[in-house]
């Protein structure tokens, strides 16, 4: 019985030292340095994020130049619709690219 009453208080005391480690390393952090080390690692992937969103937009540009062109050759009514769907999306991708690099600042 004194066993188990032993151990419990020494659980007890091991939880409560944990705790107060835990407590002291989490006061002692910068916040100001977690916050520019988030941005700065959020910019350096900024760059290779926009060449993909360039290259998904060169995909599905040249995936729809190729169903207008098929469209175009069966003799389809509304090849003029797909092309200027395909053609916008690929603008939008684009502009937003753009917009979002220089609202970022990278």
């Amino acid at each position: 019985m004194k066993i188990k009453i032993i151990k419990k208080r020494l659980n007890l005391l091991l939880i409560i030292t944990a705790l107060i480690l835990i407590s002291n390393t989490v006061i002692a952090q910068d916040g100001n340095a977690g916050i520019n080390e988030a941005t700065n690692k959020v910019r350096s992937y900024f760059i290779t994020g926009t060449n993909l969103m360039y290259a998904i937009g060169s995909i599905v540009g040249l995936v729809g130049a190729i169903k207008v062109f098929q469209k175009w050759n069966n003799g389809d009514d509304d090849t003029s619709k797909v092309a200027s769907s395909w053609f916008a999306s690929c603008v939008f991708l684009v502009i937003v690219a753009t917009v979002l690099q220089s609202f970022f600042g990278v």
